[in-house]
């Protein structure tokens, strides 16, 4: 299946396309119940070890864009951390047994990221059993669609904020003070920064808040050699989806609307978040990279 990841072929077909069951789960979710089951490279990414020796922290690690990353890493070289909520434990212990199967020491990090201590202690114990820290990806999100302005409620406004804003500068904080020169810091963001949907306006404007945030660390860490970039992601098939993320009814079109008629798997952004992590990314620092199916990013 690797091999045919890689041939030569058209991508608008290289994946499925919607219309996709409808399939709602209770928040946080679990990528093991979708339908049809996201490509994260359990059995399609080949590594080449860009990133032999790195160790890497990264938050929400168990599932989507995280949990591709994950794998990813651990295949190209790295020992991994993953943080994640203790309900998403089921698919934390995939990644886990995925990265271990690589030869890494994967390092299992359960606990709620919007309270801070758990935010700044996570950074520290990645570093403490990894025996260091080189890479930290903030990619944790929180995201929960609403009809409309007036029924988003305060307390989905407060999660959104604690979990994708809040525990962000906590971590990104906490990481300045471990990562050597050559470190690197990658967060996501999304293409809704720049084309943000009224039914996710709160999360969309997290997502223009780390953006500014990524360039101003950029700026300020280059001075002890951290680099510190972003990913914008499209419309991609996670769990973030049918558990709220989207209404009901746009998950079963979602990603049709893109030039490729589909969403993107999580695989397929995976090899950005290497580029990042590694030495061939030496001369990219307070960027933001666009994955997001031709819409592009302004």
């Amino acid at each position: 299946m690797a091999d045919d990841r890689l041939r030569m072929q058209d991508p608008r077909h290289q994946y499925p396309q919607p219309p996709f069951p409808a399939q709602p789960q209770p928040v946080p979710g679990l990528a093991r119940e979708m339908d049809p089951k996201p490509d994260h490279g359990e059995t399609s990414y080949q590594g080449s070890g860009k990133l032999r020796g790195r160790k890497a922290l990264i938050s929400g690690g168990d599932s989507g864009i995280g949990r591709a990353a994950a794998i990813a890493f651990a295949r190209e070289g790295a020992d991994v951390a993953i943080s994640y909520l203790l309900e998403e434990q089921p698919d934390a212990d995939e990644v886990i047994a995925l990265i271990e199967a690589e030869g890494r020491k994967a390092v299992a990090l359960p606990g709620d990221l919007t309270d801070e201590t758990h935010a700044r202690r996570v950074v520290q114990n990645a570093a403490d059993q990894l025996g260091g820290l080189d890479v930290l990806v903030i990619n944790a999100g929180h995201q929960q669609a609403f009809e409309s302005l007036d029924k988003i409620t305060t307390e989905d406004f407060d999660e959104t904020l604690k979990t994708n804003l809040y525990a962000l500068f906590w971590m990104a904080q906490e990481g300045a003070k471990l990562l050597p020169p050559g470190g690197s810091i990658i967060t996501t963001a999304s293409i809704q920064a720049y084309e943000p949907s009224t039914a996710i306006m709160h999360y969309a404007m997290t997502k223009a808040g780390i953006v500014a945030f990524t360039k101003a660390l950029a700026t300020e860490l280059i001075s002890k050699g951290i680099r510190a970039n972003a990913v914008a992601p499209g419309p991609f098939w996670t769990v973030l989806q049918p558990s709220g993320g989207q209404l009901p009814e746009k998950v079963k079109s979602f990603g049709g609307d893109s030039k490729f008629g589909r969403p993107g798997q999580p695989v397929e952004i995976a090899p950005v978040y290497v580029l990042l992590a590694s030495q061939e990314g030496s001369y990219i620092t307070g960027e933001v990279f666009g994955v997001t199916g031709g819409e592009g990013i302004a």
